[in-house]
């Protein structure tokens, strides 16, 4: 009598646990959260509920500790209060109607200004990005800020490594972030860091995993953007990872795996606000300020561009990349090509997406034909159809490459590029780094870049697409589901 006794004690135990998991799990996940991702969580705490319960504790939170939040907060701050005479002056008379609201959004979610004066290219060969880098390098003769989600010391990257200590020993200051988790998994990561040490770099790991030091927060916020800035006059930025080709990946080698990537080189006063994000993380990581390095109001105009830096992720309030990208496409009347190597969208991207067609303006969406992360790449697909309907043309980027530039252009007026997907993962969770360029020249450049992607990319048909085997669309659905935990 007593065993049976105890056990239905604890049967009943577990049931008011259960039932209390439940109601407080429908008061909390909801909360401030995206009904996608909050309809997500409660199916995964009712279906699976201690799993789910442990799992949203581990990775429920989508926003940095209120400690980050509030130095993301001073920085921005301060960067409104040094730059409001340069909003006044570099408003433009030339610009389409739509462009200034644009602008508006990004100072008001991101605090950079837009800067006119500026000099941008696109390269988009992965070893000559990395020699342009070192070639600059070795012309530094004040400071060296590199800030990368992957940093790695390898074959591939060696020149670059070399040419950094080639700047320490000339009395140049250098100055290092990678991202703590992504660059740990490399087989290089060690001797990395040997390498930066012994050749007196100042280098410093981004939102480290170190809960025995009191550093840890949701392990799946990540610093993704791509930087380097030498002496405030040249700056490089775009989805390129300072890592070999293959990741140096076993699976990637085996499969032949390449990345294929664009990156952008500015000139111009731009250069100083894409130091000022480096400055804000490194400020963010080490609490060292170096207000003496941001310039923004110094820098002389070199070229016809227009730029505003674009900050985004989990420091901030808002989504502020999702909602540049919804305000270009929604302003967009001609033409819109997007490249995107994790293309999923939540619903408000995909409706400005679908409504751009179905309102006359073409749009096409350039993607891998292979994935790298199988979840993501399942996910990706799930969307196939319902763009292929609503008339988006989807060229995928042919194997073994994958496509891993972040960039698009709207009209002939307007490019965005930068570290950013169109995805969750980057809407919320990454910390990313996006560039608004105005000027018909630079949009010109990277339509020549898309028109090369096509060239050489086949394009998927609604009656091709509906060809796949159930299996396929099973997965498709399921990793769908699964995106929208965040």
């Amino acid at each position: 009598m007593t065993i049976e006794f105890s056990w239905n004690w604890l049967g009943i135990t577990a049931l008011v646990l259960d039932f209390i998991i439940r109601v407080i799990a429908v008061i909390v996940v909801p909360r401030n959260r995206r009904p996608t991702a909050g309809m997500a969580w409660l199916l995964a705490i009712f279906l699976i509920p201690y799993v789910g319960v442990l799992a949203f504790l581990l990775i429920g939170n989508p926003k940095l500790p209120r400690v980050r939040r509030r130095k993301q907060y001073d920085i921005n701050v301060y960067i409104r209060q040094t730059t409001r005479d340069l909003v006044k002056a570099n408003l433009t008379s030339n610009a389409p109607a739509w462009f200034r609201s644009v602008v508006t959004l990004n100072r008001n979610l991101g605090s950079m200004p837009l800067q006119g004066g500026n000099i941008a290219s696109l390269i988009g060969d992965y070893e000559a990005s990395i020699h342009a880098m070192a070639d600059e390098v070795d012309r530094a003769e004040q400071f060296v800020h590199v800030e990368f989600y992957i940093l790695t010391c390898d074959r591939t990257t060696k020149p670059f490594f070399d040419a950094l200590e080639r700047a320490v020993d000339r009395g140049v200051t250098v100055r290092v972030l990678l991202d703590h988790f992504a660059s740990w998994r490399t087989p290089d990561y060690k001797h990395t860091l040997q390498r930066l040490t012994s050749m007196g770099a100042q280098w410093a790991l981004m939102l480290p995993l170190q809960p025995f030091k009191g550093k840890f927060q949701r392990p799946d916020l990540r610093n993704h953007r791509k930087m380097v800035i030498v002496d405030g006059a040249v700056a490089f930025m775009g989805s390129q990872n300072m890592i070999d080709r293959s990741y140096n990946k076993p699976g990637n080698i085996k499969r032949g795996l390449q990345w294929q990537e664009l990156m952008t080189r500015v000139e111009g006063p731009g250069v100083a606000g894409i130091n000022t994000i480096f400055l804000s993380d490194w400020y963010s990581e080490t609490g060292d300020v170096l207000s003496h390095e941001v310039g923004l109001l110094e820098a002389r105009p070199v070229g016809d561009l227009e730029l505003q830096v674009v900050p985004s992720g989990p420091g901030f309030d808002g989504d502020n990349n999702l909602k540049l990208f919804l305000t270009l496409i929604y302003a967009a009347q001609r033409r819109i090509v997007i490249t995107s190597p994790y293309f999923v969208p939540d619903e408000s991207l995909l409706a400005a997406v679908t409504t751009a067609v179905q309102r006359g303006v073409p749009v096409d969406l350039f993607v891998s034909e292979i994935g790298d992360q199988a979840m993501v790449w399942h996910a990706q697909r799930s969307y196939y159809e319902a763009l292929l309907r609503a008339g988006v043309r989807i060229f995928q980027y042919p194997a073994p490459y994958i496509l891993h530039a972040k960039h698009f252009t709207i009209d002939d007026d307007v490019a965005v590029i930068g570290s950013s997907n169109m995805d969750m993962r980057s809407f919320g969770l990454n910390l990313e780094v996006s560039l608004m360029v105005r000027g018909r020249e630079f949009v010109q450049e990277m339509r020549g870049v898309e028109d090369g992607y096509r060239e050489i990319s086949k394009e998927l048909t609604l009656a091709e697409w509906l060809k796949q085997p159930l299996r396929s669309t099973v997965l498709d659905n399921l990793a769908r589901l699964t995106s929208a935990l965040q």
